[in-house]
């Protein structure tokens, strides 16, 4: 039966999405506007995130640092795109304590500026190079909407910043990253995202060119979920960063940057919940299976701590629900809060010499006999729960993947059953803003590695070499 204080998706999918968010205590709002607090649940899966992004950072050389987060606006200003990208975003410092600043201060919305400004520092011969950096921390943009984890004015994030002797060094730092992040939605958020190339009129300030990773919501938004940018020397020479190269003649550095945040929750909540709360991948779940013991039985306690005993030691998340709350209220919270494999224990099915897993993707209950080896039942049922999720979201994704060779089809689809939509673009930044203006549609990213439908821009009918795909964004 569907959690009453959580409303259809299919009826009110924004209220759905704030009412997820608040049975599941993931975050609440504060008395700072447009700053949420990140609550105990919803912290305890950024920090999941955290742990397994890290893991893969250092498995690639990467190394954490921790940058201040005042930047002081000449600073700021070095790099002109940069500071005219983020101008309308920027939250400024103007006092210290009862005293005007003679200079004021930005609070980071990212980090470029104090990463080239350190590298100027500290680079000076080829043999410094690479430098492979990235810091945990949290950002701050002037949003005028907010919403939950999908664009709020502080959020948490990760940023890597590398500084390279070369540019093929770079440029292939750029890609790995974007593997790495769409790895890691893949594999462990189970979100088959897509990744190309944004146009130059999405791409990050300052950077020659941005890639990206691209998640599709169940209601047919997307959401750009990570980005990683070549900045080639655009960086290097606004803040000097030169070294001198195994020739001994100086030259400038080549840079990148990468990042993904919060938002990665709400794109958790938005591909894979449901209207009884969170449905959460077993490899990203701070808590993979939570044993219920149907009553406090002396003999059913005894079993839940063996089989918990058992799975913590196999490596699994795992805690036993002992309240003395009723099964029914104990099996709807272990729901909302998406919790993967539910086991149960009761007296009735001990005596029939059995326990009951539940799955929470598909609500399926499943017995197996007392006498099995607990461990290997968990074990072959959370990879199926892990990739049968994939294999969902990939089959929903597809379905709401279209494509279009007229405007007059492109607004049909948008108007009616948004996604993803595949048309060819002649590169004319007219072009892009024309289909903008089909209910704010912008271009999610150019297809690398596939060819044009028709060769024909969807818009003006002129020769087009990019395949887009195109989309409504959060």
């Amino acid at each position: 039966m569907a959690n009453k204080k959580i409303t259809s998706r299919d009826v009110d999918f924004a209220q759905w999405y704030t009412d997820v968010v608040n049975a599941a205590h993931l975050s609440s709002y504060s008395n700072v506007k447009g700053c949420i607090i990140l609550e105990p649940n919803g912290y305890a899966i950024w920090e999941k995130m955290q742990q397994t992004l890290d893991k893969m950072f250092k498995e690639t050389g990467h190394r954490n640092v921790a940058m201040p987060m005042l930047i002081p606006e000449n600073l700021m200003k070095k790099e002109g795109e940069l500071i005219n990208g983020f101008a309308p975003e920027v939250a400024w410092v103007t006092m210290g304590g009862n005293k005007q600043l003679e200079e004021r201060m930005c609070v980071r919305p990212t980090s470029e500026t104090l990463f080239s400004d350190y590298y100027s520092t500290v680079v000076k011969s080829y043999r410094d190079l690479p430098l492979k950096y990235n810091q945990w921390c949290s950002v701050m943009r002037w949003e005028k909407e907010t919403r939950p984890f999908l664009r709020s004015r502080e959020f948490w994030w990760q940023e890597g910043h590398t500084v390279h002797a070369t540019q093929a060094e770079a440029e292939a730092e750029t890609r790995n990253m974007l593997g790495v992040y769409e790895k890691f939605f893949r594999e462990y958020l189970a979100i088959p995202a897509i990744t190309g190339r944004k146009t130059e009129k999405e791409k990050f300030a300052g950077a020659d060119y941005t890639l990206t990773i691209e998640a599709l919501m169940y209601n047919g938004i997307s959401l750009q979920s990570g980005t990683s940018h070549y900045f080639g020397q655009k960086f290097a020479k606004a803040y000097d960063i030169k070294f001198l190269n195994k020739n001994n003649d100086w030259e400038y550095a080549y840079q990148t940057s990468w990042g993904v945040s919060s938002r990665m929750i709400g794109a958790l909540i938005m591909v894979h919940s449901d209207d009884d709360g969170l449905v959460l991948p077993p490899n990203i779940a701070p808590t993979q299976i939570r044993i219920v013991p149907i009553s406090m039985d002396e003999n059913i306690l005894k079993i839940a701590k063996e089989y918990e005993t058992q799975l913590k030691n196999a490596g699994y998340s795992v805690d036993t629900d002992t309240t003395d709350r009723s099964a029914g209220f104990k099996f709807a919270e272990a729901e909302v809060l998406g919790v993967p494999l539910r086991i149960e224990i009761g007296n009735r099915d001990l005596q029939n010499g059995v326990v009951t897993l539940a799955r929470r993707d598909t609500k399926e209950k499943i017995q197996v006999s007392k006498k099995e080896d607990i461990v290997k039942s968990c074990t072959t049922l959370l990879k199926t729960i892990q990739s049968d999720m994939l294999e969902k979201a990939t089959k929903r994704r597809d379905e709401k993947t279209y494509t279009a060779t007229t405007l007059a089809e492109f607004e049909k689809i948008m108007n009616t059953h948004p996604g993803f939509v595949k048309a060819d673009w002649c590169g004319n930044p007219e072009c892009e803003t024309r289909i903008k203006e089909i209910r704010g549609t912008k271009s999610r990213c150019i297809l690398e590695h596939e060819k044009p439908l028709t060769g024909k821009c969807v818009v003006c009918g002129k020769h087009a070499d990019n395949l887009v795909v195109w989309g409504i964004q959060y």
